[in-house]
């Protein structure tokens, strides 16, 4: 591939993100808001937040969980945020012996309170371990919210929340998704 098919390339890219986050300015904000709202309003009742996703996805909830329990921008108590993706021997274990659709599910029986709010992150919303995990997730009485892109699937239609980029584009869903989690993060950091 020659340097100027490369250029154009690379040009397209970002014009398709920057189209993605101008659909965002106007339809999605204001669940983008909300689900911060929710988050911060459960944390600050002593609530956690249980965060999940494979692959990319996987690497977010623990993005999103250290800046939680960690920092954002400033300095404040650590708060409570488990991401569900990082305990290998629970993985493994139960991946090899309920199956690897159980790998979430199972740690939120074990882990999550009436009040705790799980977070569901895919690009798809079609991951059967955590559409496996929303249903946990509601038995328990945690409210959920579904980080999702190309349409939402079956877990926008379970969730209590949904915050869905207006993508089918893995590449731009995920941008978009790393984003909105340090928007929640700002207003996370705003209310403490």
């Amino acid at each position: 591939m020659g340097w100027k098919l490369m250029e154009e390339k690379i040009l397209s890219s970002i014009n398709a993100h920057l189209a993605v986050f101008e659909t965002m300015r106007t339809h999605l904000l204001s669940s983008v808001i909300e689900s911060g709202r929710l988050m911060a309003d459960a944390l600050i009742d002593g609530k956690k937040i249980l965060i999940a996703g494979n692959g990319g996805s996987a690497a977010d909830a623990q993005h999103f969980a250290a800046e939680i329990v960690g920092r954002y921008m400033r300095e404040r108590q650590a708060l409570s945020a488990i991401a569900l993706t990082t305990d290998t021997s629970i993985l493994t274990a139960v991946g090899n012996d309920y199956g690897f659709d159980q790998v979430f599910s199972r740690q939120i029986e074990g882990l999550g309170r009436s009040g705790d709010i799980f977070v569901g992150i895919s690009t798809s919303g079609q991951s059967l371990n955590l559409i496996q995990a929303i249903h946990a997730a509601k038995k328990r009485g945690l409210h959920t919210i579904a980080l999702v892109g190309k349409g939402g699937g079956e877990m926008a239609q379970l969730s209590d929340t949904v915050v869905l980029v207006p993508s089918r584009e893995t590449p731009r869903i995920q941008e978009a998704h790393h984003w909105i989690y340090h928007t929640w993060c700002e207003i996370i950091d705003e209310r403490y």
